[in-house]
């Protein structure tokens, strides 16, 4: 029986659950940059814990608000369970501390990196649920996204896509994002995008990715647009 370190059994203490197979939490905290033909990565769990991880959404926002529609209960789904939401909730527990990372991952900053981050969230959902079975991964899941989901908004798109179906409903054209510059190290860098409409309109953001800086822009010119 595999014995996990110090950490990791203090990181099964902070999201409450003890593993019967620590192979399943050690393999879901390992990035493909450190696979090999002895040690598994976390890509298959990953995999299944995206659709563990829909199936309690789906049903949790049924439980919250029996009369919406699915017209509405969509955008919240999608709210909750995209690939930025699960990086939240995974820097509230630390999983980027724990990930198992090639050196060119390491450098390049990838315990900060939002997909590294969603990917992993989702493989550990995944290693609960082959572990303790379908109630253990809803448990888990209900208890980190805990608030989200009740306050998740009525219209939960995210900024960019309101901005673009706002903007083709105006001009009938989308929103140009322009990357304005780039500082920082290379590994953990910071991008300025500025977002503008064919109306003439701008906004900029910064963000350590380019999808992060996008989407803090569309928010940023949504806000404006709304004075």
């Amino acid at each position: 029986m595999i014995k996990l370190s110090n950490d990791l059994q203090h990181f099964c203490g902070d999201i409450g659950y003890n593993f019967n197979d620590p192979s399943l939490l050690i393999t879901a905290l390992t990035h493909s940059s450190v696979s090999s033909s002895t040690r598994s990565d976390n890509e298959r769990l990953e995999f299944l814990g995206d659709r563990v991880l829909g199936l309690v959404m789906a049903q949790a926002l049924l439980d919250a608000d029996k009369d919406a529609s699915e017209g509405q209960l969509a955008p919240r789904f999608n709210a909750l369970v995209r690939k930025e939401t699960c990086a939240d909730v995974g820097r509230t527990i630390g999983i980027g501390d724990r990930l198992k990372l090639g050196r060119s991952e390491m450098i390049s900053g990838g315990r900060r990196k939002e997909a590294l981050l969603g990917d992993a969230m989702e493989a550990l959902i995944a290693a609960v649920y082959c572990d303790g079975g379908f109630f253990a991964a809803q448990d888990l899941i209900l208890r980190l996204w805990g608030s989200r989901i009740s306050s998740v908004k009525g219209d939960a798109r995210d900024p960019k896509t309101t901005l673009q179906e706002l903007s083709q409903a105006r001009k009938g054209l989308p929103p140009k994002y322009v990357e304005i510059s780039r500082s920082g190290p290379d590994h953990a860098p910071i991008f300025m995008i500025e977002v503008q409409l064919h109306s003439g309109e701008v906004a900029q953001a910064e963000a350590g990715s380019k999808r992060q800086a996008e989407q803090a822009a569309a928010k940023k010119m949504l806000e404006n647009l709304e004075k």
